[in-house]
């Protein structure tokens, strides 16, 4: 496949995710209100989704080891488009609940195997200039998808939000038809067999390469979400924002993630991907604190939120290609199942932080703005301790 074909590919693949969770974020409040939900229960539309992707990924990870990334992209996308169409159509909270869970599970296919792709194609240096720019194109899926779910839930409801997701899954799934070649180099006949499974995945999880980047995308992962999960409340039902303009903020949330994909690639090319992680960790915690210490004086609004925000997710945009690829970079023959292991842990971090939301968005912005410089503290220890001695 040429090279722009493989980074296309990347950026739908990887782009779902964000497509999955911001474009649905301005109907939060909406469908909270029209289907009688608490704010746990609407949470957990998030958090749930978010676990079944996280868990899903041990089972896709090794079943596309063993049989091609191809087929389980083909099944994993064909389910996502059904689950779709039946969230669409959700009854009540708790059917709406079923629907993402499965929704999200469905998803963990393409991100895992996005992932492994990079690994299969590339060195772990290439592979992570590469994934920079899947994660290009996973920013601009972002910045579209929040305006986008606004202008749909505002004008039509928060259901034809939901099917947006369906739609632009089956394009995916159309392109991966027409123009994916497989990419496993040579397919495991053991990858499925537990004893083989079991100790696949001891070794990785002891791996403390593996452990460095996975603490740091984990974390990185984490305090996105924290942002994405309260974001709505906070812009919407605290700051009084329209729908419309909240998923204007939220584009540029997308842009200065963009822009740190790119950054990444500049620092990884003159300096390789450790120093560049330190330097990104430095962004990243002075955008934590400052956001935090803003918040606790009394200084409430957009800017005192998004100003420290922007460095926060440059700082992501160079962590989250560097933190993915690295983790998978030493399982050259393995690297659906480190893919899947790593993509788990970035989801229980993100699903216990979104239960912690559920029960403590209190109608101010302490939430979202505490949760953020907690992670940004993690990120910076992670990056300047675990990854300095073992990436």
């Amino acid at each position: 496949m040429p090279n722009g074909l493989i980074v296309l590919l990347l950026s739908l693949l990887l782009g779902l995710q964000p497509v999955t969770t911001d474009l649905y974020l301005p109907a939060l409040p909406v469908l909270r209100g029209e289907l009688s939900a608490s704010m746990a229960q609407t949470q957990l539309t998030l958090s749930a989704l978010l676990l079944s992707f996280g868990a899903s990924q041990l089972v896709w990870g090794p079943l596309s080891d063993r049989f091609g990334r191809r087929p389980v992209l083909l099944v994993g996308l064909s389910t996502y488009v059904l689950a779709s169409l039946a969230s669409t159509v959700a009854p009540d909270i708790g059917w709406l609940i079923v629907w993402r869970t499965v929704q999200g599970a469905a998803m963990g296919a393409a991100v895992m195997c996005a992932r492994a792709i990079v690994r299969d194609l590339y060195q772990p240096l290439q592979g992570a200039r590469v994934m920079s720019q899947g994660l290009s194109g996973l920013g601009v899926i972002a910045c579209l998808s929040a305006p986008a779910g606004g202008l749909l839930t505002d004008a039509l409801g928060w259901r034809y939000a939901l099917l947006a997701l369906g739609i632009f899954a089956a394009a995916s799934l159309a392109l991966v038809i027409w123009r994916f070649t497989e990419t496993v180099p040579q397919k495991n006949a053991n990858a499925l067999r537990w004893a083989s499974l079991w100790t696949t995945w001891r070794h990785i999880a002891a791996h403390r390469t593996f452990l460095a980047f996975s603490a740091l995308s984990a974390c990185s992962y984490a305090g996105l979400f924290t942002f994405l999960a309260a974001s709505s409340f906070v812009f919407i039902g605290v700051l009084g924002l329209s729908k419309t303009l909240y998923g204007a903020v939220m584009a540029y949330n997308s842009v200065a993630y963009i822009v740190g994909t790119f950054v990444c690639r500049a620092l990884l090319a003159r300096w390789g991907v450790r120093r560049a992680v330190a330097l990104a960790a430095g962004l990243t915690l002075s955008g934590g604190t400052l956001m935090a210490g803003l918040s606790l004086t009394g200084w409430v609004s957009v800017a005192a939120i998004m100003v420290p925000q922007t460095l926060f997710m440059v700082g992501h945009g160079i962590h989250q290609p560097c933190g993915q690829s690295g983790a998978v970079g030493p399982f050259p023959q393995a690297a659906g199942a480190a893919s899947a292991l790593n993509g788990f842990i970035m989801m229980v971090f993100a699903f216990a932080m979104g239960q912690w939301l559920g029960n403590h968005m209190d109608g101010t912005v302490l939430p979202l703005t505490l949760g953020v410089w907690f992670w940004s503290t993690l990120i910076a220890l992670s990056a300047w301790t675990l990854v300095q001695r073992h990436g």
